[in-house]
Protein backbone atom coordinates (compact mmCIF):
# COMPACT_ATOMS: atom_id res chain seq x y z
CA UNK A 1 0.00 0.00 0.00
CA UNK A 2 2.74 2.30 1.13
CA UNK A 3 4.50 1.89 -2.18
CA UNK A 4 1.50 2.23 -4.13
CA UNK A 5 1.24 5.89 -3.38
CA UNK A 6 4.75 6.63 -3.21
CA UNK A 7 4.64 5.66 -7.18
CA UNK A 8 1.22 7.68 -7.54
CA UNK A 9 3.53 10.54 -5.74
CA UNK A 10 5.99 10.22 -8.14
CA UNK A 11 4.08 9.93 -10.89
CA UNK A 12 1.57 13.13 -10.38
CA UNK A 13 4.93 14.92 -9.84
CA UNK A 14 6.37 14.57 -12.85
CA UNK A 15 3.08 14.60 -14.94
CA UNK A 16 1.89 17.57 -12.35
CA UNK A 17 4.85 20.16 -11.76
CA UNK A 18 8.01 18.83 -13.45
CA UNK A 19 6.32 18.37 -16.67
CA UNK A 20 4.59 22.06 -17.06
CA UNK A 21 6.87 23.84 -18.75
CA UNK A 22 6.89 21.34 -21.64
CA UNK A 23 2.73 21.50 -22.15
CA UNK A 24 3.56 25.56 -22.22
CA UNK A 25 6.13 25.05 -24.75
CA UNK A 26 3.51 22.62 -26.56
CA UNK A 27 0.63 24.74 -26.21
CA UNK A 28 2.04 27.44 -28.20
CA UNK A 29 0.02 28.61 -31.17
CA UNK A 30 0.89 30.16 -34.12
CA UNK A 31 4.01 29.54 -36.99
CA UNK A 32 5.74 32.93 -35.42
CA UNK A 33 5.58 32.09 -31.96
CA UNK A 34 6.69 28.71 -31.90
CA UNK A 35 9.89 29.86 -34.63
CA UNK A 36 10.72 33.04 -32.44
CA UNK A 37 11.10 30.63 -29.43
CA UNK A 38 12.83 28.38 -31.49
CA UNK A 39 15.39 30.82 -31.88
CA UNK A 40 15.96 31.96 -29.12
CA UNK A 41 16.62 28.62 -27.78
CA UNK A 42 19.09 28.92 -30.89
CA UNK A 43 21.05 32.06 -29.79
CA UNK A 44 21.38 31.19 -26.21
CA UNK A 45 22.68 27.60 -27.33
CA UNK A 46 25.30 29.03 -29.80
CA UNK A 47 26.44 31.93 -27.94
CA UNK A 48 27.49 28.70 -24.59
CA UNK A 49 28.91 26.95 -27.25
CA UNK A 50 31.08 29.99 -29.05
CA UNK A 51 32.08 30.22 -25.24
CA UNK A 52 33.31 27.34 -24.42
CA UNK A 53 35.40 26.99 -27.48
CA UNK A 54 36.89 30.34 -26.45
CA UNK A 55 37.54 28.46 -22.96
CA UNK A 56 39.67 25.78 -24.58
CA UNK A 57 41.94 27.62 -27.02
CA UNK A 58 42.98 29.41 -24.08
CA UNK A 59 43.70 26.37 -22.11
CA UNK A 60 45.46 24.63 -25.43
CA UNK A 61 47.48 28.14 -25.32
CA UNK A 62 48.34 27.78 -21.70
CA UNK A 63 49.36 24.01 -22.07
CA UNK A 64 47.13 22.99 -18.90
CA UNK A 65 44.29 20.43 -19.38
Amino acid sequence: MISNNFFRVIGELFSEFLFAPYDAIRSIDGWWASNFFNAILFIITSGLFIYWLGQLQKFRKAKTE
